[in-house]
């Protein structure tokens, strides 16, 4: 039986990621110079022997240099030269280490496109000089140089500086040999007319109306002589400098308010160090309201907005052409400032249809002003179907909300109803549906009640026709004593003459005189007098 079946399904995907690696590991081995060993993000060149000459450089076609990020060389006594331009093309390189070996000189613009370096060790080499302009332009973390012959001259008085001013108390134990050839600490080095320059704006608060131009003057001093220049950043302004020795003059004309808050530096720089000064450009110009959209709800409802300008301007809201005056339910708020510029919205808490309508915002301050209008739905009418009434008037309430004078803004009836009147409004309006509601539901029942009692008038118990309350002996104190005066109803002879006439029927009825507790005689109209009382 053959063994290829074996290979299949994640086998053989595995065996071919290991073909790809070293296949990967071989062509990166073809493009790395001899003594050297190279990976997809380092080079390491150690072996003495035959040892290299000049800084490592790979192959076209070969791996990207760009994804090299640490370069060691070390025991390479034949490496004496950093170039231009040989470390040019590793632009993500973070460290790199030479040490024991015979670096001697590193030319000035040797790193100055390798931005992302961070770790420099040039231990046990030959340097006898090295200038801050190599290293001035990275943000260095390590630079250590212990073990190299270094000259005592003003060019390394730069490194006494940095020693000084370092942060970490861990510092490197630096020497230089002096003229008689001995070593002498760095710390201890004093050199005649070498020191740190100086840099003097004449010009310390910069304030300007936009469009206007100013001058800007600068004075640099030191010894050795320092090199003057400006550091403007990213300037959108039009700008042209002069230089003469220790003097300078930056000229900066038709300002942008993009400039405003901008910093704008004086830089004298000479072997020792440098020096600057700088100031920060204001630029006053008028408001610009950049941005306004409609609401959107979110904790509350908001009218977004962004506005621009210097001094700060002054907001003012109008609802429908009068003036917003703000309560703790409609207000405005701000909540990012950048410099110049404002972001924030006009808050309404649980606004209602009443709060429809037009809301403009004037931004003012005393360069100008600035006025943008939106418009603002944040519910519809109650009770109306704007589907199937797409023409229904959403103010109701203008003679209330809208001013027929647009002049008199100041008037308090002006005002836009806030969200608690319109909540009172509600409420009032739910209370008059109520008793409505209840009156008619009362006033229903006492018909019923009218209409019932009408009815029960005319047959009472179930009786029809009409009927009197009166008895064959006359006896009417009885209300069970009915005899119909109809022609059409039996013989009152018919059951005697104690009966109760129901329908057509004549039911005898017996009293129980205990009942009544009073005898007939009481009852019968003759046993009273029709003059004065009658005596026994």
């Amino acid at each position: 039986m053959s063994p290829w079946p074996r290979w299949h399904g994640p086998a053989m995907a595995r065996l071919w990621g290991l073909c790809l690696l070293v296949l990967g590991f071989w062509r990166a081995s073809l493009a790395c110079p001899t003594s050297c060993k190279c990976s997809s993000a380092r080079i390491w060149c150690t072996e003495p022997s035959p040892g290299i000459v000049a800084f490592p450089r790979l192959e076209p076609n070969s791996v990207d240099p760009e994804n090299i990020t640490e370069i060691l060389i070390a025991n390479q006594k034949r490496l004496e030269i950093i170039n231009e331009d040989d470390v040019e093309a590793y632009v993500g390189l973070r460290n790199l280490t030479i040490v024991d070996s015979g670096l001697k000189f590193v030319a000035y613009k040797a790193f100055l496109k390798n931005s992302h370096l961070r770790h420099i060790n040039f231990t046990r080499n030959k340097l006898t000089s090295l200038s801050r302009r190599h290293f001035r332009h990275l943000d260095l973390s390590d630079l250590i140089l212990t073990g190299n012959p270094f000259t005592c001259s003003c060019d390394i008085m730069w490194l006494k500086t940095l020693q000084e001013t370092k942060s970490s108390p861990d510092t490197q134990d630096l020497y230089c040999l002096n003229e008689s050839s001995k070593n002498t600490p760095l710390a201890n080095l004093q050199i005649p007319n070498c020191g740190l320059p100086s840099a003097r704006l004449a010009a310390p608060n910069l304030t300007v109306e936009e469009g206007k131009s100013v001058t800007l003057s600068c004075s640099v001093g030191g010894d050795p002589l320092p090199t003057l220049y400006w550091d403007v950043g990213n300037l959108v302004s039009k700008h042209m400098n002069e230089t003469s020795h220790t003097q300078g003059s930056l000229r900066i004309t038709n300002i942008s308010s993009d400039d405003s808050g901008k910093q704008i530096s004086c830089v004298a720089e000479n072997l020792v160090g440098e020096d600057q000064d700088s100031v920060n450009l204001t630029v006053h110009f008028a408001p610009t309201i950049t941005f306004l959209e409609s609401p959107t709800s979110d904790h509350h409802w908001c009218i977004p907005f962004t506005v621009r300008g210097n001094p700060k301007p002054a907001l003012q809201w109008f609802y429908n052409g009068a003036i917003l005056n703000e309560s703790k339910y409609i207000c405005t708020k701000i909540h990012v400032t950048n410099h110049t510029e404002y972001h924030g919205c006009l808050q309404l808490d649980n606004p209602t249809h009443m709060n429809n309508g037009d809301y403009t915002l004037m931004a003012k301050n005393e360069y100008g002003k600035d006025e943008r209008q939106i418009s603002a739905h944040f519910m519809g009418r109650p009770g109306v179907d704007y589907e199937t009434n797409p023409n229904y008037p959403e103010v109701l309430y203008e003679d209330w909300t809208t001013p027929t004078d647009i002049g008199d803004t100041t008037n308090k009836s002006n005002e836009i109803p806030s969200t608690d009147v319109a909540d009172q409004s509600n409420r009032e309006h739910l209370s008059v549906y109520a008793v409505v509601v209840i009156a008619s539901v009362v006033g229903f029942c006492l018909l019923v009640m009218l209409l019932l009692l009408k009815l029960a008038r005319h047959s009472k118990f179930g009786m029809k026709g009409p009927a009197s309350v009166i008895s064959n002996d006359d006896d009417s104190a009885s209300p069970l004593h009915h005899i119909s005066n109809g022609s059409n109803t039996p013989s009152s002879s018919e059951g005697g003459p104690d009966a109760v006439i129901i329908g057509m029927t004549k039911i005898p009825v017996i009293e129980n005189p205990q009942y009544f507790g009073i005898t007939n005689s009481q009852l019968k109209p003759d046993t009273w007098p029709r003059g004065s009382p009658k005596t026994a």
